[in-house]
């Protein structure tokens, strides 16, 4: 069984806990949607969907990131220098210095 209430209602029931499998909490001026309370029969099934959906979504930021990562190659001439020396290597062989 499921509800809606305001965290008012909630705090003044707290009984209403007992009753039901899931709360919605909304703000009831702005009917602005604020959180659920989920039944502590159902807790570590939420936190194990929740954790899995965690780390899926954080394997794909990686794999986005690691689709770049290793594709570009430092050229022979540049090799050992820091990147403040790349950039003045770069100038000089630009305006011919070298």
């Amino acid at each position: 069984m499921t509800t809606t209430m305001s965290i008012r209602e909630l705090t003044r029931n707290g009984s209403m806990f007992g009753k039901y499998d899931y709360i919605d909490i909304e703000d009831k001026k702005s009917h602005e949607y604020k959180g659920v309370f989920i039944s502590a029969e159902y807790a570590e099934d939420v936190k194990k969907f929740l954790e899995k959906k965690l780390a899926k979504a954080k394997q794909e930021k990686l794999d986005r990131v690691m689709k770049f990562a290793g594709k570009g190659s430092i050229h022979k001439r540049f090799e050992n220098l820091t990147a403040s020396q790349i950039r003045e290597k770069k100038a000089k062989e630009q305006y011919g210095q070298e």
